[in-house]
């Protein structure tokens, strides 16, 4: 082996390591931006397909599930599961799956979720905050461009 191919060598293997440091620092990155629980499981349990299938939260399956860059997510149905595994981008929540009112107030803040109260807006999944009286994504209605808006920037400012 000459000089020319030793150095491509390490070049490649170093090359390699980047792009798996990358991927794990990804993985890193998400599981501590998202809003999971134990086992970084993500919308509490919830199926992330039904809310687009049938346009209603339901409960995933502790059998049926997902991991998908170190974000775990339960399905109610094998069916669900293979849609999302095809493309995961399509169903994951916007901003990690914390409450998009809450993103897009002036001090955004990641506040927890109700999975029964969503909605999809251009074939994206918005989740909110709805206990104690106040169902914030009747605030989101009232002012929703904007908000989105702020809450789009602001996403960026907790992920990057």
């Amino acid at each position: 082996m000459n000089f020319k191919d030793n150095l491509l060598s390490t070049v490649s293997l170093v090359a390699v390591f980047i792009l798996l440091a990358s991927a794990a620092h990804s993985q890193s990155t998400r599981a501590k931006q998202f809003n999971t629980r134990r086992g970084n499981l993500a919308i509490k349990g919830y199926d992330p397909v039904s809310y687009f299938t049938q346009n209603k939260a339901v409960k995933g399956s502790s059998k049926i599930t997902h991991t998908h860059q170190g974000i775990t997510y339960r399905f109610s149905s094998a069916q669900n599961r293979n849609l999302f595994k095809q493309n995961p981008a399509k169903y994951e929540p916007v901003y990690g799956g914390w409450c998009a009112y809450a993103m897009g107030l002036k001090k955004p803040s990641k506040v927890d979720i109700n999975p029964r109260t969503f909605k999809i807006i251009n074939g994206k999944l918005y989740l909110f905050y709805n206990k104690l009286g106040t169902n914030t994504l009747k605030l989101w209605n009232k002012d929703e461009s904007n908000l989105k808006g702020k809450a789009d920037k602001n996403w960026k400012k907790f992920y990057n």
